[in-house]
């Protein structure tokens, strides 16, 4: 996104809630900094950002602030295929469909810088009616979840709880090609 005022990109979003409608800003940081030393200016009470650009309080305490909650952020993963945020931000690439429901209020928030917006506006499928819903756990989604279980339970050594899950694993398995061989041979 480019800044408002020029052609350099947009570091500072900011939204004021003074109206009836919030006013959003997208602006460089050349910009930022006259526009919240204007308003500091005319009496307008400025927020901990504002304060600290128009004051000159060193970028590097925000960035220090910022960089450790990305750190705390990157360190959670999936308990169902394992994949970090901080690998989900690097490929962008998630690892399952539980993904879209584990970092959910992630993804909600890079949508939203994103594409401006947290709905869907664009066209739709013809068979699609109502709303969207969480999709049920499909098979794969299962055989990943019953195989980290697996490593899991054989590197705690709990050999009965590894058995019971590789038991549950041949049979999905098994239901599976009994399934792919009946809808015309393809394979899983």
């Amino acid at each position: 996104m480019k800044c408002q005022k020029c052609n350099h990109p947009a570091t500072f979003h900011i939204t004021e809630l003074t109206g009836a409608k919030p006013a959003e800003r997208h602006l460089c940081e050349k910009h930022a900094r006259e526009y919240l030393s204007d308003s500091s200016q005319h009496g307008q009470q400025a927020g901990n950002l504002a304060s600290a650009l128009s004051e000159g309080i060193p970028k590097q305490v925000s960035a220090n602030k910022a960089a450790a909650e990305l750190k705390e952020l990157d360190q959670q993963t999936c308990p169902v295929c394992g994949i970090s945020f901080c690998d989900f931000r690097s490929t962008g690439r998630l690892g399952c469909p539980n993904d879209y429901a584990y970092f959910n209020k992630q993804i909600d928030l890079l949508m939203q810088n994103i594409h401006n917006s947290r709905e869907h506006v664009g066209k739709r499928p013809h068979r699609f009616t109502g709303s969207v819903q969480q999709p049920a756990a499909s098979p794969q989604t299962l055989l990943i979840k019953l195989r980290r279980d697996l490593d899991e339970a054989v590197q705690y050594e709990d050999y009965e709880r590894a058995a019971l899950l590789r038991d549950k694993i041949k049979k999905l398995e098994r239901e599976q090609t009994k399934a792919a061989c009946e809808n015309g041979g393809g394979t899983v």
